[in-house]
C-alpha cells in the first residue's frame, strides 16, 4: 500500500490530470506524457523516488528536447 503522502501526490497529479491538463492541450513532447509518467514512477517507485524521477523527466521536456517513448523503467 501507499503511504499517505505519496496518496495525496497522486492525487494532485489526477487533479492537474482533470483539470489543468486539457487547458493546456497536448503539450508534452514524451509518451507517456510527463503526468502519467510521474504517476507510473510514484506507484512503481514511492514518493521520493518517482517525484525525483518525475521532476527529472519535467526538466527534459522542453523545446530543444526531441521527445519520444519513454515509459518508466
Amino acid at each position: 500500500m501507499f503511504s499517505l503522502p505519496a496518496k495525496l501526490g497522486l492525487a494532485l497529479i489526477r487533479l492537474y490530470q482533470k483539470w489543468v491538463s486539457p487547458l493546456l492541450g497536448n503539450v508534452c513532447r514524451f509518451s507517456p506524457s510527463c503526468s502519467h509518467y510521474t504517476y507510473d514512477a510514484i506507484v512503481k517507485y514511492g514518493l521520493v523516488k518517482g517525484g525525483i524521477m518525475g521532476f527529472w523527466r519535467i526538466c527534459r521536456c522542453n523545446p530543444f528536447s526531441e521527445g519520444g517513448d519513454d515509459p518508466v523503467k
